[in-house]
This record gives structure tokens, C-alpha cells and sequence, in this order.
């Protein structure tokens, strides 16, 4: 790859901070280039161009710093891609063809930056890695526990499985509702099933949902797998009466994050997990047993890594830093 390619395409949305800005600042010390692109601000703040022709194609973006070519971008990461955001006195109809038409531009974009030689964390593609069954079942095949689990919409099943479990059961939904916990947007946590929800479960037929057995928690982790390299962090929610089931709704004097540690044959098997899932970056939660047991839950393609940073000091950015200054393939 040529010296000349010195940008880095960090790609989220204008709500996003601590961990881009950790990132650039990473790039910069190595120097590179980073260049934020906010995928909300497009078509209305960003102009992307792509063209082809007998000659071969190119790809231009053209932000309020000025404009650069696919050429000149080493690699990208994809932090977060949300949706464009189309102008609010459109008509709902119009507004929905807009949307469309403007993230079919920032798909055909990336991968015209893909076949100049960009590479990206993580791939371009990987839909499938983000999964929860998929996940689950590469996980068991590796040799990591996890919860007895059940995604349906037929409510009999949900009871039946329920008296399985001892009535020690929760419920979950496959995928995000919203891209942060920021507030503003609707947010569905863990939830502990009862005896008394067993009866209120017609909303199945809407959606179905996974339901896992409830597994006794000493602590929880989130894992930041970036390449082979694990940063662990551990948090105790058991004093958090709300956030026993899910930590993320204790209230901040509750929990803290602690330093923690993965056993070596699980963070092994955890980074075969991730790669075979064709990732370079991934979140993984675990819990931990009172009696030792490390029960993986779910990896998160992108999730949160920054409250590891920032309150631990573990070098996450570095890490990624690292491997976008390293990532590079031939078109």
C-alpha cells in the first residue's frame, strides 16, 4: 500500500464522542489521518460520489474539511452506520424512498472504497456475525457455556420452557432498538419472567422474543476483542435491586467498573469465536458464577468500549488504532 494513503474513515453518528475522539487521537499519534464522518448528516451534510466507466471507477467524499478520494483512505472503521436523515418537510412517502435510495448511495460508497484496497473493522458484509443464535451455537460447538435458550412466538412453548427452568427465566429481544443508551429513542432491557407474565404473552404474535434460563450472577463481563487481544471488565450489580438482572439499569452510584480477568482457555475459545464470526473488533458479556463459571451471553459487533477506557484505563483505542494503521489489502 502507498505511503500516500494516510486517511482513516471513522464512520458514526453526531451523538457519538468519547470513543471516536480516542480513536483519532490514537490515528494522529501514528500518523494518520482520521476523518469523522457522521452517516446522519448524509445527503443533507456529505456528498459522496461514485462512478464507473471503461476507464475503471472512483469514489470522492466531500465533508466541510474539504474533499478526499477512495485512493487516498487506508482504511475505515465502522463504529456506527446509522440511517440517513433525510429533510423533515419531505412527505412520509418521499421521505422513505429518500432513505432508501440515500443508504443504497452509502453501501454502493463503501464498497467502492473496498474494491479501491480499504480495509475495514469490521468487514464490510458481515451482517450474519450480529446474529444471537448464530453466535450461540459457534460458541457451544467451541466449547463455551451458555444459558439454556428459546426464540419463538408460540406462548405454549414460552410456559413449557418456563417450568423447565424452575421458573428461573428472562427475556430478551435479538436485536437493539436503538444504537446508545443515551435516552431519547426506546431501549428494551434483560427482564425477569414471572409466574405472572406467563399469562400476558400475546404480544408473540407481534414479535417473538429469546428467552434464556436465568443464570446466578457473581459479577458480569464486557469483553472488547480487538484482534487477539481481550480487555476485561467486570461489574457487580447485585446491590442494584433494578439492575440485577440487567446491570445497565442499575443507577451509577450503584455500579462500578472493575478490572477483570478472563481463564485462558475461555478467552482463547472467545477470539476463535470472533474471528470465525468474521470480526476484528467485537463486545462480548459474559456472566460469571458464584462458583467460577464464565457463561457467554452474546457478542455485540459494535458495542461499547469506552467506559472500559475511560474508567480503567485499559488501551482500547490503541488497539484498534493499531490495527486500522496496520490494515491494508491490494484492490
Amino acid at each position: 500500500m502507498s505511503p500516500a494513503r494516510d486517511i482513516v474513515l471513522l464512520l458514526t453518528h453526531s451523538a457519538d464522542f468519547y470513543t471516536v475522539d480516542r480513536v483519532a487521537e490514537e490515528l494522529s499519534r501514528r500518523g494518520l489521518r482520521p476523518v469523522r464522518v457522521d452517516t446522519d448528516g448524509f445527503p443533507a451534510e456529505l456528498e459522496l460520489t461514485s462512478s464507473l466507466g471503461p476507464g475503471g471507477g472512483e469514489v470522492l467524499l466531500r465533508t466541510a474539511a474539504g474533499e478526499l478520494r477512495g485512493e487516498d483512505v487506508r482504511s475505515v472503521w465502522l463504529r456506527r452506520l446509522v440511517s440517513p436523515r433525510p429533510d423533515e418537510s419531505l412527505e412520509p412517502g418521499w421521505r422513505e424512498s429518500c432513505v432508501r435510495e440515500s443508504r443504497a448511495a452509502l453501501e454502493g460508497f463503501l464498497d467502492g472504497l473496498w474494491a479501491a484496497g480499504c480495509a475495514f473493522i469490521n468487514p464490510l458484509g458481515g451482517e450474519q456475525a450480529g446474529n444471537k443464535l448464530r453466535q450461540l451455537r459457534l460458541a457451544m460447538a467451541l466449547g463455551l457455556e451458555v444459558p439454556p435458550t428459546l426464540v419463538t412466538n408460540d406462548a405454549e412453548r414460552v410456559r413449557a420452557f418456563f417450568a423447565r427452568a424452575g421458573g428461573h427465566l428472562v427475556a430478551k429481544m435479538q436485536t437493539p432498538l436503538t444504537q446508545s443508551m443515551a435516552g431519547g429513542q426506546p431501549f428494551v432491557y434483560t427482564s425477569a419472567i414471572g409466574p405472572e407474565d406467563l399469562d400476558k404473552l400475546e404480544g408473540l404474535c407481534h414479535s417473538p422474543m429469546m428467552f434464556q434460563e436465568r443464570i446466578d450472577k457473581a459479577n458480569e463481563l464486557r469483553v472488547a476483542v480487538v484482534g487477539g487481544r481481550c480487555f476485561v471488565g467486570a461489574i457487580d450489580a447485585s446491590r442494584s435491586v433494578e439492575g440485577q438482572v440487567d446491570w445497565r439499569r442499575s443507577r451509577p452510584d450503584e455500579v462500578r467498573w472493575q478490572k477483570g480477568e478472563l481463564p485462558s482457555e475461555v478467552a482463547e475459545r472467545l477470539v476463535r469465536l470472533v474471528a470465525e464470526l468474521g470480526l476484528v473488533y467485537g463486545a462480548a458479556d459474559f456472566i460469571v458464577t458464584p462458583d467460577g463459571r464464565h457463561v457467554f451471553l452474546e457478542v455485540n459487533p459494535g458495542g461499547e468500549w469506552g467506559m472500559l477506557e475511560k474508567e480503567l484505563g485499559l488501551p482500547i483505542a490503541a488497539a484498534l488504532a493499531d490495527a486500522l494503521a496496520s490494515a491494508g489489502r491490494s484492490p
